[in-house]
């Protein structure tokens, strides 16, 4: 049984004490690729020299909307110019955050989006979208841009909307992941979306270092520590609401990343 942690922010300082034994533990869950998306210029060195350094770890480049205050035109060649890295498969993480304590106006957090997502056109990369309270907007500038009909437009990651949502993200040519909330006991409305999905759309995550699924969240909840090799929790319960099991699941959304993001098999 083959995975792929689409979502992992393995240069976390959280991982610093034993990033290499993290890797292994994920390899030997199966966990054969892994894709860490930076969030801003400040990562994107630390993001493509742990591609480098281990195989099957991919990157993304891109500026998080929590960090394009000061976007500018510029920042577009030098997201540019990133990419150009071999190990890079997408232009993430990036999209819009409507949470109050954001201070990135909104407008700018659109203007950056909108930016990143004719790039991405360009380098004929998917993007991977972050959005918090904010899916109608993610999705209508994704709907009006270059990238609109490709046929690997992205991925909305860590998925928690409605059945609505999902159809109109799918009707644009994007995937949906999901990740450790699709685990926890008192979360009833995910796995019921799930079930509703066609599985040729879902990838799986972790988002690592936050978010652990069932049972690794321990007593510090949602704080404590994610790792990639958890990511099969995830796809046992995606298996489980489509009745289905978990090695044509993992196969399924193993074939789903590869596609979308061009790994090497």
């Amino acid at each position: 049984m083959y995975l792929v942690d689409t979502h992992c922010h393995l240069d976390s300082k959280f991982f610093d004490a034993d990033r290499n034994e993290v890797v292994a533990r994920a390899r030997k869950t199966g966990v054969t690729r892994i894709i860490v998306p930076a969030i801003g210029f400040k990562n994107i060195p630390s993001v493509l020299n742990l591609a480098e350094q281990h195989e099957g770890v991919y990157g993304a480049v891109g500026v998080y909307p929590r960090y394009c205050a000061s976007w500018q035109a510029p920042d577009v060649e030098r997201l540019h110019q990133a990419a150009q890295h071999e190990r890079v498969v997408a232009v993430g993480e990036i999209g819009l955050d409507y949470s109050w304590n954001n201070k990135c106006p909104r407008e700018t957090q659109r203007r950056a989006f909108a930016d990143q997502l004719e790039l991405a056109a360009d380098l004929n990369l998917p993007v991977i979208i972050h959005n918090f309270q904010s899916y109608a907007d993610c999705l209508q500038l994704v709907a009006v841009s270059s990238l609109a009909g490709s046929d690997r437009v992205g991925v909305l990651h860590h998925f928690t909307a409605n059945y609505d949502t999902a159809q109109r993200a799918m009707e644009l040519g994007l995937y949906l992941s999901f990740a450790g909330p699709i685990t926890y006991q008192n979360a009833k409305k995910l796995p019921s979306l799930v079930a509703k999905l066609p599985l040729s759309r879902i990838v799986v995550e972790t988002d690592a270092p936050c978010m652990p699924p069932h049972p690794h969240r321990g007593s510090q909840g949602r704080f404590s520590r994610n790792e990639p090799a958890y990511v099969q929790l995830v796809a046992e319960s995606i298996a489980i609401a489509h009745q289905r099991g978990i090695e044509e699941v993992a196969k399924i959304t193993t074939e789903n990343a590869v596609r979308l993001f061009r790994l090497k098999i």
